[in-house]
């Protein structure tokens, strides 16, 4: 498999992408939708609500932090995620501005 040669691109197409990844799986879109739902710390029920083994949501999970979009605190022998708010907010701000990008009205192909 060839190298992504992410160093030719800018800091905020990177930084897109990287993004764009987190919304890549649906599994990760639905632990994203359940954490607003439940708009609190969660400890363990995702398994059960999003219907996938826990080792398949634990690097969901993973993946989610790593990027930033959740944040874990261990309570107990257990961790409970939420959604990291200042960097959600960041993360809307840089989509935003990407799709907000529109065609001028001259006719294309």
């Amino acid at each position: 498999m060839g190298l992504a040669k992410t160093e030719i691109f800018t800091d905020l197409q990177n930084e897109i992408a990287v993004i764009a990844k987190a919304f890549g799986h649906p599994a990760r879109v639905a632990i994203l939708q359940h954490l607003f739902k439940m708009d609190t710390c969660v400890c363990g029920d995702l398994v059960s609500e999003i219907g996938l083994a826990q080792p398949t949501i634990s690097q969901h999970l993973k993946e989610l932090k790593l990027l930033g979009l959740i944040k874990g605190n261990v309570e107990g022998t257990s961790v409970c995620y939420c959604i990291n708010s200042e960097n959600w907010t960041k993360m809307k701000a840089i989509i935003s501005q990407f799709l907000d990008q529109d065609l001028s009205n001259k006719n294309c192909c």
